[in-house]
């Protein structure tokens, strides 16, 4: 029989088993199948791209819950794709152009058009391969580009049909705009930062020369497109000044003093600048008051003409100069430090002009309400629930939304201008003749859809729609979304709105939402801070198995993952534990019919050991499908663990040695079958999560047939449930334990060997552990063991108690009391030394103010940690010297 080189390298695997999935088409779906479907949408990460540890996580999680439904039986289909990243996209291209001593207005649009194309044709597909590397089973025979012809098709007929609704138009209004990117952004592509920053006093002089308003504000550039000062109508401070007209600093323009309950009585001063062109608040007030427009900054970010003597001046240099000309002419009152929430893009970090443009909205409220109700009545759950609080806040309050942006590459709006007769026309394909004058000068829509209007269709559109395909009634809706949080706004929410309004029915069953991964300072992981991880540097060092089941292991509902290389290095050990115990298992299943693996012997005829391990699966079975289930990655991946490396490899691979070595070969026969037989079930258990590594073993096991990943998952009926062997075998390794510890405690030195004596009322438990005497013996190195009702205690003899049982190990003559004592003191010593340290860093006021919360609690946990230490060695110090001066 063929078995495990003597260490497991992964790269020898990993690459040789994806190749041979792929080669075989187990990841394909079958649309024809009539078994019930299981589907996921990928979240289609940007052809900029490359595989970061959000994707890694993602993925993983994903993968998980395919590999699982598919070995479950089910028809499962994972739709992979990429996104075209429209302002990322653009900007790359346009930095190469740069480079190359040109720029897209250079080449125009149609020949920047076919040179983005062909950067994604060299590029794009990075991460494709990347993702292939972590071991996601997608079904690559379908793959989607958001600009691919079938996706491009769906991206116009929901434009048309929405604008046909009544539900898209084209209006001035505010919106944010990306000077830089030089293109209008969604309110949730705005990234608010909190920075420092000033309010400003500025006086307004009344016409008549009869006093002043003094207005605070944080711009004080925008007021050069001011036309009015508003007021609150019940703040009696201003009653009179309702009406009347200020002069305008600088500018010296008349504008009225307006009444408005908008206002914030509590805000500066009481009265507010209103700015109808650069403000969406103003916006509003302006509409409602009818007062001018005056837009005094460009696309650009630089002043207007309307800005006078400002004109040309950067928005930044503007807001000196004129914070000077305002100090020279005694209308600048006083100037306060303020922290307050600026708006930057989300691509490039500039800070965000909101500017009046005219531009395409979707009017999301019709939309949106529907999206609430289904989550509401429980069509989609979102896991952890604690996430639907923040959703259904942001959809009852959500605003039209701009789907048009000002770039060359993306989805051009399916909207043309007649020049004869100056109207327009919106159509799925592009009209030959004006189907109102039929005149043939007709010019398209320059701007194109923002990113998140096609893949807001993502779950419909790759499954063929608007076609009627099988695809479409066989996996739509999708069983889960996996994604993070800050794409629940820009993506999950689109995609609940556009499945509920054109396909009639929510797009997934299930979102979960996974942690958010930070370094393991609990820091966000940046470049400029050093702390980033790169996930194909850690799949080289560690391995991907060991890769996914961290990950899967830190994956907590609700708490964000602190990731060190340690923790990967920590699970890289158990990756090995695996392969070490099925390398031993293979080598004692050379004489091993495979005929048996298929039949447990009855239990009549089998030890303890196999009894109880049967028993485990029988209990862990269950308890990994709730888990999957409930999506608690985190206790998958503890149980499995667990079991795997305490309960197999530490207790029953050494409780089965005796039969396996011994001379009676139908006892070895009986547990060579219960032992093929559980690795079977720990491979099939883990391989979602581990799909390398479980593979390669699998292949090697008796009576294994075909791959791993297409095996039927373990059920309840490849456990045995046997509570008495449960039973049995927490007493057995209650008493293994209490010995173990005292040794351990009481440094007993691992070659020596020891006397036992235990202690218990129960006759029956008496007898099970007279006839256990030699397993016990060989798990804790001891000589004998004597097993006794309750009677007095042994002199010179350590102890250790758990429920009604008594263990009690001889130390006389084993160990150096005296040198123990030392030992212990200078132990207590250390550790009093860091905790006095911990202490005096805790206490520094200027440590607590200025280092990151997760750094105190960090410091705060280890100050607790060294604390119970302390106490434990104390415990060990009074028992030793008890023990020292017991007689002999």
């Amino acid at each position: 029989m063929e078995t495990l080189a003597k260490t497991y390298d992964p790269k020898d695997i990993e690459g040789h088993w994806y190749a041979h999935w792929e080669e075989k088409g187990y990841f394909r779906a079958d649309e024809t199948s009539t078994r019930p479907a299981y589907t996921i949408v990928i979240p289609p990460p940007n052809i900029t791209g490359s595989l970061h540890l959000g994707h890694a996580l993602d993925n993983t999680l994903q993968d998980i819950l395919i590999r699982y439904h598919r070995m479950k039986g089910l028809n499962t289909l994972w739709v992979p794709g990429t996104d075209h990243a429209g302002i990322a996209t653009q900007n790359v291209v346009e930095r190469q152009l740069v480079q190359e001593g040109t720029s897209r207005e250079a080449l125009g649009r149609e020949r920047f058009e076919k040179r983005v194309w062909a950067w994604r044709a060299e590029y794009g597909d990075r991460i494709i391969a990347q993702l292939k590397r972590l071991g996601s089973s997608c079904d690559w025979s379908r793959t989607r580009f958001t600009m691919d012809a079938g996706l491009s098709a769906a991206v116009r007929e929901v434009f048309v049909r929405l604008y046909e609704e009544g539900l898209i138009y084209r209006g001035h209004r505010i919106i944010n705009w990306c000077p830089r990117c030089q293109t209008a952004l969604a309110d949730i592509e705005v990234d608010h930062k909190d920075v420092p920053g000033h309010l400003y006093y500025v006086r307004y002089l009344l016409e008549d020369g009869s006093g002043l308003l003094v207005v605070a504000t944080t711009r004080p550039e925008t007021l050069l497109g001011d036309t009015a000062v508003a007021v609150n109508p019940e703040d009696p401070r201003f009653k009179n000044y309702i009406g009347r007209n200020v002069i305008l600093p600088v500018l010296g323009r008349l504008i009225p003093v307006i009444a408005d309950p908008y206002v914030d009585v509590e805000f500066g001063t009481g009265a507010l600048k209103i700015t109808p062109a650069h403000d969406p608040n103003d916006f509003e007030i302006g509409l409602k008051h009818g007062l001018d427009v005056v837009k005094c900054i460009d696309e650009t970010g630089r002043m207007t003409e309307e800005a006078g003597p400002y004109q040309g001046l950067d928005r930044f240099d503007c807001r000196q100069r004129i914070l000077v000309d305002l100090k020279n002419n005694d209308l600048l009152e006083k100037v306060e430090d303020y922290q307050h929430a600026v708006g930057h893009c989300y691509r490039c970090k500039t800070v965000v002009e909101p500017n009046l443009s005219r531009q395409w909205f979707v009017n999301v409220k019709p939309l949106a309400e529907q999206a609430v109700r289904a989550v509401e009545e429980g069509r989609t759950h979102i896991v952890p629930q604690n996430w639907e609080k923040v959703y259904f806040d942001w959809m009852n309050n959500i605003r039209d939304w701009c789907i048009s942006r000002q770039l060359w590459w993306g989805h051009r709006i399916p909207a043309y201008y007649c020049r004869d007769c100056e109207k327009m026309v919106v159509a799925r394909e592009a009209p030959k003749l004006c189907p109102n004058c039929r005149g043939s000068h007709l010019e398209q829509e320059t701007d194109v859809l923002d990113t998140w209007f096609s893949s807001g269709l993502w779950p419909f559109s790759t499954l063929g729609w608007p076609e009627k395909t099988r695809e479409l009634s066989v996996y739509y809706p999708t069983s889960v979304l996996v994604t993070a949080f800050d794409i629940l706004f820009f993506w999950v929410a689109r995609m609940m709105m556009m499945g509920l309004h054109f396909m009639g029915d929510v797009p997934f069953k299930d979102v979960y939402i996974h942690p958010l991964i930070l370094d393991e300072e609990g820091l966000k992981m940046s470049k400029t801070k050093g702390n980033v991880i790169d996930p194909l540097d850690i799949m080289d060092k560690f391995g991907t198995d060991a890769f996914r089941f961290t990950l899967t292991a830190l994956a907590a509902k609700g708490r964000s993952i602190h990731l060190a290389e340690e923790r990967i290095a920590g699970y890289g050990h158990f990756v090995n534990k695996l392969w070490n115990a099925a390398r031993f298992t293979l080598m004692n299943l050379e004489d091993f019919s495979p005929d048996l693996s298929s039949s447990i012997p009855d239990k009549e005829n089998l030890t303890l050991a196999d009894r109880w391990i049967l028993s485990r699966t029988a209990t862990l079975i269950p308890q990994v499908e709730n888990q999957i289930a409930g999506y608690d990655f985190d206790q998958l991946a503890g149980s499995l663990y667990q079991f795997v490396w305490h309960e197999f490899c530490d207790w029953y691979l050494e409780l089965v040695k005796p039969v396996l070595y011994g001379e009676d070969r139908a006892a070895r026969g009986r547990t060579q079958a219960v032992l093929a037989h559980t690795l079977s079930v720990i491979l099939r258990l883990l391989h979602p999560i581990m799909p390398f590594v479980t593979e390669e073993i699998w292949q090697k096991l008796p009576g294994a047939k075909g791959s791993i990943m297409i095996s039927p998952f373990p059920t309840a009926e490849d456990g045995r449930p046997d509570p008495q062997a449960a039973e049995q075998m927490d007493l057995l390794m209650g008493v293994v334990a209490a010995v173990r510890n005292v040794r351990g405690e009481m440094n007993v030195p691992p070659a020596l060997e020891v006397t036992l004596m235990v202690m218990t009322p129960d006759p029956k438990a008496r007898r099970f552990l007279e006839n256990q005497a030699g397993y016990i013996l060989r798990l804790v190195r001891g000589k004998s063991l004597e097993v006794m009702a309750p009677a007095s205690k042994p002199e010179g003899a350590a102890a250790a108690v758990f429920g009604a049982v008594e263990v009690f190990v001889r130390l006389k003559g084993l160990i150096d009391f005296e040198e123990e004592v030392r030992r212990l003191g200078k132990e207590m010593e250390k550790i009093d030394k860091d905790i006095d340290r911990a202490n005096r860093k805790l206490a520094n006021e200027d440590f607590l103010a200025k280092a990151p919360a997760e750094v105190v609690q960090k410091e705060k946990d280890r100050l607790d940690e060294l604390k119970e230490k302390r106490t434990k060695l104390a415990e060990n110090l009074k028992r030793v010297e008890t023990l020292k001066g017991s007689p002999s």
